[in-house]
């Protein structure tokens, strides 16, 4: 059935989208590109990942930047200018923000952006998740995997964050038993969040699980000492790896059951009619 959709439709939105993604790309970019060298000058703390873990943020840009210009097709307009609509901006302003505070060492006022980013990813991840089933490829590149990727990762920089803003830095203060505790139950908790991605469907959600295990096993290959926080994340990033797996079989099953052309609707449905 043709749509009597133009691309014009929404078009102040979908401009605001526009100027708002490349507000958010650049914050970020200039952590990576500018002279403070962000990820290897910031906060030293017993839950720091190696600096590679931050490499996400660039494959959430790309996709991001593929669901800024879905916006301006049929099946992207539906959801991200009728249902997301003006919660993009929002977190694009709101990611800025924390960036550039942890950029200057603010960690604290960077803490509690780091709550309003995950906020406000939350409330979109759960309008995508919810209430939009993937229609196409496109969907599910564009709208629904950099949501999962940014819900957990955000999930991680809050975690990061609080070490940062209130835990003490491990450069100058030899880690005790409580920042042990602490940050066990820290790696404790992200693992458990992976395992409640790997089982919030029936395929799971395997890109949050994913930013989550990589962000573990960052944790890992960076915190040599002391030994019982080095061996504890590798504990973590295994079982989140054994969360990863079990969502990448709920997807390949996902796939074959697509390819068989046969939905649970159809499985269910009576064999003979009334």
């Amino acid at each position: 059935m043709p749509s009597n959709s133009s691309w014009k439709d929404g078009l102040f939105l979908k401009i605001i989208n526009v100027l708002v993604y490349f507000l958010f790309l650049g914050s970020n970019l200039y952590t990576v590109a500018g002279p403070k060298h962000i990820y290897t000058s910031g906060k030293e703390t017993y839950i720091t990942p190696a600096p590679w873990a931050f490499l996400i943020w660039s494959l959430i840009h790309l996709l991001l930047l593929g669901t800024i210009i879905y916006q301006f097709f049929e099946g992207g307009k539906q959801v991200i200018i009728d249902e997301i609509s003006w919660r993009f901006p929002l977190l694009a302003v709101l990611n800025a923000v924390y960036v550039n505070l942890w950029v200057n060492h603010y960690y604290v006022w960077a803490f509690v952006f780091a709550l309003f980013v995950s906020s406000a990813v939350t409330h979109i991840y759960y309008i995508v998740k919810k209430f939009h089933e993937p229609q196409s490829v496109a969907d599910e590149v564009f709208i629904h995997l950099p949501f999962s990727l940014y819900h957990g990762w955000t999930t991680v920089l809050v975690v990061l964050t609080a070490f940062e803003a209130f835990g003490n830095d491990a450069l100058e203060k030899r880690a005790g038993v409580w920042t042990k505790v602490f940050v066990f139950l820290a790696l404790f908790f992200l693992e458990a969040t992976a395992a409640a991605y790997a089982f919030s469907s029936t395929e799971g959600d395997l890109p949050a699980s994913i930013a989550i295990a990589w962000s573990l096993w960052a944790v890992f290959a960076h915190q040599r000492h002391p030994g019982f926080i080095h061996w504890s994340a590798l504990a973590f990033a295994i079982l989140a790896l054994i969360w990863v797996v079990k969502a990448s079989i709920g997807v390949g099953l996902r796939i074959r059951r697509n390819r068989g052309g046969i939905s649970l609707d159809e499985e269910r449905a009576p064999l003979v009619g009334n």
